[in-house]
């Protein structure tokens, strides 16, 4: 069983590199992590933590990250969104951005796929066949290499797939033959660009963002990491762009500059 010391060391590495707040997790940091422990042949959780501080791959690290951060979405979550977006922002962007045809939207929770990949297939029933005109490209993030992996793999079960829409169903996925497994067409995978960051990192973008969807990733920070992530992101976004954050997610109202569209919608103010 992981001791207070050993608890508290690694909680302390987790909030500095990544801004998670474990510090009310213990059991949790204990259940995922024993067993890996136990097959890599570490003692105690000091020479675990010695073995990752050590690692110059990196590789350590990342398994370490892969372990504690939970990743549960699925297609269609939270949908009022989604909506929104389509009759909302979509044709406020459509309209603002009609000369330059260049949308920038990112999903900085990307988790397994299903978020960044319902994002794109409503951009193309959105711009349906002016789509092409469009430089619609959405930006994936994730910290996590173990579910951007299956992200880009793109292959998802019948179950997974049982609240989308069929025509969604029908044109964006096929079937793996003998399988209730289905892959992501192409024309939808291009369509999305994965890549691993960190939120506490400095953001790297060269333009501002339109949209930025941060949904269910805020729920492992504290108020001030928090704080200060919402207001990079604001930092980040066009005026008039938009902040999604999960329904259960809130946002001091006092302390941000976003203005409240919805509980969970926000929009930086338009020039």
């Amino acid at each position: 069983m992981i001791t207070d010391e050993e608890f508290l060391r690694i909680s302390v590495f987790m909030k500095q590199r990544y801004g998670i707040d474990l510090s009310q997790k213990k059991v949790i940091v204990n259940g995922r992590l024993e067993n890996y422990l136990k097959s890599g042949g570490w003692k105690n959780y000091h020479e675990y933590m010695d073995a990752v501080e050590r690692d110059k791959t990196g590789s350590l690290e990342k398994m370490l990250v892969n372990f504690l951060t939970t990743n549960h979405t699925y297609f269609m979550r939270e949908f009022e969104h989604f909506d929104y977006f389509k009759k909302e922002v979509l044709p406020w962007l459509k309209n603002k951005e009609s000369a330059a045809k260049d949308l920038r939207i990112w999903c900085g929770a990307a988790s397994t796929g299903e978020e960044p990949y319902m994002i794109a297939m409503v951009l193309a029933d959105f711009f349906g066949v002016e789509r092409s005109q469009w430089d619609t490209k959405v930006l994936a993030t994730d910290i996590s290499t173990k579910v951007l992996k299956q992200a880009i793999a793109g292959i998802y079960n019948g179950e997974q797939l049982k609240n989308l829409p069929e025509t969604w169903k029908r044109h964006f996925f096929k079937q793996i033959s003998g399988t209730n497994q289905y892959r992501v067409q192409d024309e939808l995978k291009k369509e999305v660009i994965f890549r691993q960051f960190n939120l506490m990192d400095v953001f790297p973008f060269k333009k501002k963002m339109h949209t930025v969807f941060l949904r269910n990733v805020m729920i492992y920070f504290d108020e001030k990491t928090k704080r200060e992530l919402v207001q990079k992101v604001y930092d980040t976004l066009e005026p008039g762009g938009y902040l999604f954050i999960g329904t259960t997610e809130t946002l001091d109202r006092n302390s941000t500059p976003f203005q409240m569209i919805q509980p969970s919608i926000f929009r930086k103010k338009e020039v």
